[in-house]
C-alpha cells in the first residue's frame, strides 16, 4: 500500500476514479496493478508550502488500483472511508496508519435508487434545450448510483475544499446523499441563473435552490472582486472577514453577525446603514483575545519606578507587591489600586511606569465632572447619537485586552438625574463581576478581568462607601524640600531644557536658586508649580538665547533669580512673632497640601455673645462650641469673664471655606490662652480633635500637616497619641526638624501650650 495525498477531489466510496500515471509522481515506482492506497485529502491552505501532520483532514479513503491501459490512465476503485492515525511526514514521505470509519446505513436500497431516479430525472430534464444535451444525456445515462453522478460532475460543481470533506465525512448515508443531491441540484440552478433563457422556477423546494444559488454566484463574483481590489472591499465583505477573524464570545459574535445581517438588507442608502457600520466597527475593532502570559521581572520593575519617580517608597512597595502576586499567580489578581494625594505628588504618571513595568499599554480616563452613567456604561443603540462608554472606548483605544487603565480623579465623579457614574464603575472595578462587564451601547458581555485598573484621588471623603470598599487606598504624601529638590535635578529641569529646546550648554540653575524656587515662590505638596517656575525660567532664557544668537550659556542664580520668575506670587505662611494671648496656631489638611492655621480670639465689652468669622463650616462651629464648654468648666473662674463680654473668635484667610474637627485641641488652647492671660508658645502648632470629655481624638492627614509646621519654621506639634503609628509615612527629615508630642487628654494640651 502506498499513501496519496490529493487536493480538492470529491472522494466518495465505492467509485472508479481515472487518473494519468503522473498524478501519481511520487509513488511511481509502485504503481501497479492490485495496489493498496490510502487517498488523504489536504487542506486548501497546504497547496503552497511544505506538508504538516496538521495540513491533512482526519478522514480518507481506501482504494485498489485495478488496472494501467497503454495511455498510462490508471484505473482506481475506492473502498472504504477510514480515519487517519497519527500521520507523520519524513523526508518529505507520508506515513500513516488507519481504521476503518463505519456508515450509519439508514437508507434501504429502494431509497437510494429513488433519490438518484429523481436525480437522474431532473439532470435529463436539465439538459433538454442545451446544444451539448444530446452528449450529456448519454453521459448521464451511464451512470450508475448516486456516488457516480457525484464524482462525475464534481469538476462542474460549485463546491470547495470543505464542502467536498464535509460529504466524505458525513457518517449518515441519508445526510450524505442530501448533500450530494443539494449540491447537483445547485449547479443546475447556477447553470439556469447564468443563461439568458433563465425560466421562473416553480414550487417552494425549486425558490430555495434558486435563492442558495443566487447568493453562492453573488458570494464567488464578490470574492474575486474583492481579490482583484482589496482597496475596494465592500463594507458588508470587510466586517464578515473581521467577524470570522476576531475572537468574539459567543453572544457577541451572534450580536455582530445579527447586525451584519441588518446592514446587508438596508444597503448604503439606508439612513441607519451609518449607525450600524459604526456598531460592527467597534465591536470589530476591540481585542477579543485573551492576552498571553508575560513574565514579570520584578527587579526590572523596581528599577522602572526608581527611574521616574522620587522617594514614594511606600507606594511603589505596595505596587511591587502587587506584581508579585500576580507572577506567583500567572494572571491579573489582586486588589483595585487606589492613589490618595494631593495633585501633582505622581499619582497619575506612576500609572504610566506600571504599564512600562509590565510591558503593557496604558490608557487613561478623566473622570473629573462626569454626572452621567451612560458616560461609564454607553448609550443603548435606541438614542440618537448612541456612543460607547469611556471603559469601552478606552478598551478600543488600547488594542488590546489587558491595559493598564487608570480611572483619574475618581473622587470628582458627580451625580444628577442622569444617574450615578460611582455605581457603574462599581461593577467594572469588581474583579468578582467584571469578567462579564455590558456596555449598553454594545449590547454583550466583555471580559475586563485581565485589565489593571489604577484610581487615583485627591481626598476618599467624596468617594461613596460601596466604591471605596472596592479599593485599597494608598496614601501619596506631599514631597518634602529635599524631595523636591531631587525630583527637580533629576526629572523636572532636564525635561523642560529638551522641551524648549536648550542644550545642556545653554543654561544652568545653581542649587541655591533651585531652593530659592521650593521655598519661597512654591507652596503646594507636589511639583506642578515648581514646574511651571522651572519652565519659566526655560521660556526666558530661550529668549535671550535667540537674541543673543547663543553665545554665552546662561546662569540662573540666587541673586537673579527674579529677572526670570519675577517677584514673588507666593506668601508662605510663617510661624507668630508676637507673643498676644487669645492666639494659637493649628494644622489644617487642604487638597493641595497642609497649611498652618492662625486661631484669633478677642474679648469685648458685651452681653455674652458668640460671633464666628472666616468661613467655618459646621463641624467646625461645633467645635467651637465644645472648646469654650471644656474651657469654662476647666476654667471657671476665669471663664465669668464671658458673662459680661462678647467673644469673637476668627481664623483669617476668610475668603477660604474652612471645616473639620482637628482644630478642636487649638481652639480649646486658644480661648484657655485668652481667659488666663497666658501665652501659647510661638513655636508650637497642634492637631487634634476634641471630645466634651477632654479627650483627644485622632485626625487624618497627619504628613502634610508635620510638613506645613515644617515648612513655617514651627519647632514643636502636639498631635493626638493614637496617631503615633502614622509618623511611619512622615518624611525623617521632616521629623528630624521637629519635636513631636503626642498627648492624649486636652490638659495635657493646655499644660504645654501654656506652660
Amino acid at each position: 500500500m502506498f499513501i496519496q495525498p490529493i487536493y480538492n477531489i470529491l472522494l466518495l466510496p465505492d467509485v472508479t476514479y481515472y487518473f494519468k500515471k503522473d498524478f501519481f509522481a511520487d509513488n511511481a515506482g509502485e504503481v501497479k496493478a492490485d495496489t493498496d492506497i490510502l487517498f488523504m485529502l489536504l487542506k486548501d491552505e497546504a497547496a503552497d508550502r511544505e506538508l504538516t501532520p496538521e495540513d491533512f483532514y482526519p478522514i480518507g479513503l481506501s482504494a485498489k488500483l485495478e488496472s494501467i491501459s497503454e495511455e498510462d490512465v490508471v484505473q482506481v476503485r475506492t473502498l472504504e472511508r477510514v480515519d487517519i492515525v497519527d500521520p507523520v511526514i519524513e523526508n518529505g514521505e507520508v506515513h500513516a496508519s488507519f481504521t476503518v470509519r463505519p456508515s450509519a446505513e439508514d437508507l434501504t436500497e429502494e431509497e437510494k435508487q429513488t433519490a438518484f431516479a429523481d436525480l437522474r430525472t431532473d439532470l435529463l430534464r436539465f439538459v433538454q434545450g442545451y446544444q451539448w444535451g444530446l452528449w450529456a444525456r448519454g453521459f448521464i445515462l451511464q451512470r450508475k448510483n448516486i456516488y457516480d453522478m457525484a464524482s462525475s460532475l464534481s469538476e462542474y460543481l460549485n463546491l470547495d475544499t470543505e464542502e467536498k470533506y464535509q460529504i466524505l465525512s458525513a457518517d449518515s448515508v441519508r445526510e450524505r446523499y442530501a448533500l450530494i443531491d443539494r449540491a447537483i441540484r445547485e449547479f443546475m440552478e447556477i447553470a439556469k441563473v447564468s443563461s439568458e433563457a433563465q425560466e421562473a422556477q416553480k414550487g417552494d423546494q425549486e425558490q430555495l435552490y434558486r435563492e442558495a444559488a443566487l447568493k453562492k454566484q453573488i458570494d464567488y463574483l464578490q470574492k474575486e472582486l474583492d481579490d482583484m481590489h482589496p482597496e475596494n472591499v465592500s463594507d458588508v465583505r470587510k466586517f464578515e472577514k473581521k467577524i470570522a477573524q476576531s475572537d468574539m464570545n459567543k453572544e457577541a459574535r451572534q450580536e455582530a453577525e445579527k447586525v451584519l445581517g441588518r446592514m446587508r438588507q438596508e444597503g448604503k442608502e439606508s439612513h441607519e446603514y451609518g449607525l450600524l457600520y459604526d456598531y460592527l466597527d467597534f465591536v470589530t475593532s476591540l481585542s477579543w483575545k485573551a492576552p498571553e502570559y508575560t513574565p514579570i521581572d520584578l527587579e526590572r520593575a523596581g528599577k522602572i519606578l526608581d527611574e521616574d519617580h522620587y522617594g514614594l517608597r511606600k507606594a511603589k512597595d505596595r505596587i511591587i507587591q502587587q506584581l508579585a502576586v500576580m507572577a506567583l499567580n500567572r494572571k491579573q489578581y489582586g486588589s483595585i489600586l487606589l492613589f490618595v494625594g494631593a495633585p501633582g505628588t505622581g499619582k497619575t504618571s506612576i500609572g504610566q511606569s506600571i504599564a512600562r513595568a509590565l510591558g503593557r499599554k496604558y490608557v487613561r480616563i478623566s473622570l473629573g465632572g462626569i454626572r452621567d452613567e451612560a458616560e461609564i456604561r454607553g448609550h443603548r443603540r435606541t438614542y440618537i447619537g448612541a456612543m460607547p462608554g469611556r471603559i469601552m472606548e478606552a478598551m478600543k483605544r488600547s488594542g488590546v485586552s489587558n491595559p493598564v487603565m487608570v480611572l483619574d480623579e475618581v473622587d470628582k465623579l458627580a451625580k444628577d438625574y442622569g444617574g450615578d457614574p460611582a455605581s457603574a464603575l462599581l461593577e467594572v472595578l469588581d474583579p468578582e463581576q467584571n469578567s462579564t462587564f455590558t456596555d449598553h451601547y454594545m449590547n454583550v458581555p466583555y471580559d475586563l478581568s485581565n485589565v489593571l485598573f489604577v484610581c487615583t484621588a485627591n481626598t476618599t471623603d467624596t468617594i461613596p462607601e460601596p466604591l471605596l470598599n472596592r479599593m485599597e487606598a494608598i496614601s501619596f504624601p506631599g514631597y518634602t524640600a529635599v524631595e523636591k529638590y531631587h525630583i527637580a535635578k533629576k526629572h523636572l529641569i532636564p525635561k523642560a531644557m529638551d522641551t524648549m529646546g536648550i542644550g545642556p550648554d545653554m543654561l544652568s540653575i545653581t542649587d541655591s536658586a533651585l531652593r530659592k524656587i521650593i521655598d519661597e515662590y512654591t507652596m503646594e505638596s507636589g511639583v506642578r508649580d515648581l514646574k511651571k517656575s522651572i519652565e519659566t525660567i526655560c521660556r526666558s532664557a530661550a529668549v535671550e538665547l535667540v537674541k543673543e544668537a547663543q553665545s554665552r550659556r546662561i546662569s540662573v542664580t540666587k541673586n537673579n533669580l527674579s529677572d526670570h520668575l519675577g517677584r514673588k506670587q507666593i506668601r508662605t505662611e510663617r510661624k507668630l512673632t508676637a507673643k498676644t494671648p487669645g492666639v494659637a496656631t493649628g494644622l489644617a489638611w487642604t487638597r493641595v497640601g497642609g497649611a498652618i492655621l492662625f486661631i484669633e480670639t478677642k474679648l469685648i465689652k458685651g452681653k455674652g455673645k458668640l460671633l464666628i468669622t472666616g468661613q467655618l463650616g459646621d463641624v467646625m462651629k461645633e467645635s467651637v462650641q465644645i472648646a469654650l464648654t471644656l474651657v469654662k468648666s476647666l476654667y471657671p473662674k476665669e471663664s465669668r469673664i464671658f458673662e459680661d463680654h462678647d467673644l469673637h473668635i476668627h481664623i483669617p484667610a476668610g475668603a477660604v471655606p474652612k471645616d473639620g474637627p482637628s482644630a478642636g485641641i487649638t481652639l480649646t488652647a486658644a480661648l484657655a490662652s485668652l481667659v488666663t492671660g497666658s501665652i501659647v508658645d510661638t513655636d508650637l502648632a497642634m492637631t487634634g480633635e476634641v471630645s466634651l470629655r477632654g479627650g483627644v481624638i485622632p485626625i487624618g492627614g497627619l504628613p502634610e500637616k508635620l510638613m506645613a509646621a515644617q515648612r513655617a519654621g514651627l519647632k514643636k506639634v502636639l498631635i493626638p497619641a493614637d496617631n503615633v503609628e502614622d509618623l511611619e509615612d512622615v518624611a525623617e527629615e521632616v521629623r528630624e526638624k521637629l519635636e513631636i508630642i503626642p498627648v492624649k487628654k486636652v490638659t495635657e494640651v493646655l499644660k504645654k501650650a501654656l506652660g
